[in-house]
């Protein structure tokens, strides 16, 4: 674990909890799928997850680094769909990395992805970026590359100071190297993990502060309709406040909840694996409610 910048050992472990949002090196995350299960050691996790961005890639060496371990893997996904517009992302958890029908979208959604890739290098290199995607390919380790991978390019050339700058400047939405991704609806996602075995969540629904609570509300009624299995109501981002609203919001529509922290490493120093920003708590009774109706 030396190679990488926040030394875990030195922290205090949580106590037998659980993390279900986590990224490796397949997608924009700096941990191997195996590190992963060796960081979840370290810190006395009980349960974590696997859900790179549209891909199942890193599955196999997960499963296989807990089979000697104490530690439990789940095997998942994250997902981007385009929702009124907007892209939001649904989570799934406890699936089968080879059912066809994922599969097909998640290479429809990196095709999408890698082509989007190539216009924004296009409009980088127009503003005076030097950047070509032979460069963020030997960056990216995995199959699933992104515009935090572009990022990570134009800091280590000196373009900008941190990853953030480069998204406030070139990379969000507005910005001069912004391209809209071309997504599929929230309806295919969810149906394609449960073909595949899995349960489907809405991933961190509160965005903001000033989330509209209404429009929560009516959204995770209209999913449920489309087949959505729960949300994710433990996030690192979420104030109390938040985390309550979404837990009487499910209970009431008769939903599951997930949490995890969306650990993706160095990439993100300030979100850690089990706390997420520090207070972050994911008791493994989620995950034993949440096996009642696997």
């Amino acid at each position: 674990m030396s190679k990488h910048s926040i030394n875990y050992e030195q922290l205090p472990k949580v106590m037998k909890n659980i993390d279900l949002h986590t990224h490796s090196t397949v997608s924009d995350g700096t941990y191997s799928p195996s590190e992963l299960i060796d960081l979840a050691e370290t810190q006395n996790l009980a349960v974590v997850a696997l859900t790179d961005h549209d891909t199942v890639a890193g599955l196999t060496e997960f499963i296989k680094r807990a089979e000697s371990s104490d530690v439990i893997a789940v095997p998942g996904v994250e997902v981007a769909v385009n929702w009124r517009y907007k892209e939001i992302h649904i989570l799934g958890l406890w699936i089968r990395d080879d059912c066809s029908e994922l599969n097909n979208l998640l290479k429809e959604i990196r095709n999408n992805r890698h082509a989007r890739n190539d216009k924004i290098i296009d409009k980088l290199q127009e503003n005076g970026y030097s950047i070509t995607i032979d460069e963020v390919k030997e960056v990216a380790k995995g199959e699933s590359i992104g515009r935090p991978h572009l990022a990570t390019i134009l800091v280590k050339k000196g373009f900008f100071k941190t990853v953030k700058d480069v998204f406030s400047t070139c990379l969000a939405r507005g910005g001069t190297g912004y391209v809209a991704r071309i997504l599929s609806d929230p309806e295919t996602a969810i149906s394609a993990i449960h073909k595949a075995g899995g349960i489907a969540f809405w991933a961190h629904p509160v965005h903001r502060s000033h989330s509209n609570t209404k429009d929560i509300l009516s959204t995770m009624k209209h999913f449920k309709e489309l087949g959505l299995d729960g949300v994710e109501a433990y996030y690192s981002e979420f104030s109390k406040t938040q985390h309550e609203m979404l837990l009487k919001y499910a209970k009431n529509l008769g939903m599951a909840v997930c949490g995890g922290s969306d650990f993706h490493g160095d990439n993100q120093p300030n979100i850690l694996m089990g706390k997420g920003r520090g207070n972050l708590s994911v008791p493994k009774s989620v995950y034993d409610d949440l096996c009642k109706i696997l």
